[in-house]
């Protein structure tokens, strides 16, 4: 199947946020965290299944998340307890900032593996990015566990979606001086011109 550029951006941006948009549109609809997980189980279905049948693979960090999401979703649905689906983004900032620290500490480098290929960098400009990219997963996982704890379910909701993807972007721009002073100008391919 021949998609267009614009398609291409479409299905990938779906299955990416197909499951918090899924989460956040239900929760407005129903004012219920357990009932609005359907929708975030949902989304994160479709999304897999569309990325899969249009691309014939499914990128990792996507396949993770939609599998964790769907997982969280289940038990939320299954016990009808909406802090398994408060935990969620926890439970994965946790895990995404040991794997990347425990990766350094046994002298791998997770970040390298996942976006060398995109980014040339020496090993020193990955140690620290990497060192940034965990201790900031931590703190995103303690912000979490701050504020499904202390404020009303709105807060929470919209602090999920589109307060972490916010938070991330931004994270991420204040990373660009850093890969900067490190990039190998030279071996990074030039952008594509704006259609």
């Amino acid at each position: 199947m021949t998609l267009s550029p614009g398609a291409k951006k479409f299905i990938t941006g779906f299955v990416d946020y197909g499951w918090p948009v899924g989460f956040v549109i239900a929760y407005f609809i129903t004012h219920d965290t357990v009932q609005a997980t359907w929708g975030m189980v949902a989304g994160a279905a479709l999304a897999l299944i569309i990325g899969y049948v249009v691309e014939k693979r499914i990128a990792p960090m996507p396949l993770v998340a939609g599998l964790i999401a769907v997982l969280f979703g289940c038990l939320t649905l299954f016990f009808h307890d909406d802090r398994f689906i408060k935990i969620k983004p926890t439970v994965t900032s946790v895990a995404f900032g040991l794997f990347l620290i425990g990766g350094l500490v046994l002298r791998k480098n997770p970040l390298k593996i996942l976006l060398g290929k995109a980014f040339q960098m020496p090993d020193e400009g990955w140690r620290k990015l990497t060192w940034r990219y965990g201790i900031f997963f931590l703190c995103v996982a303690a912000l979490n566990e701050f504020i499904w704890r202390t404020q009303p379910d709105e807060v929470w909701v919209l602090f999920r979606f589109p307060g972490l993807s916010i938070i991330h972007v931004l994270f991420g721009f204040s990373q660009v001086p850093l890969m900067m002073k490190y990039a190998k100008l030279d071996e990074i391919p030039p952008v594509p011109p704006v259609e």
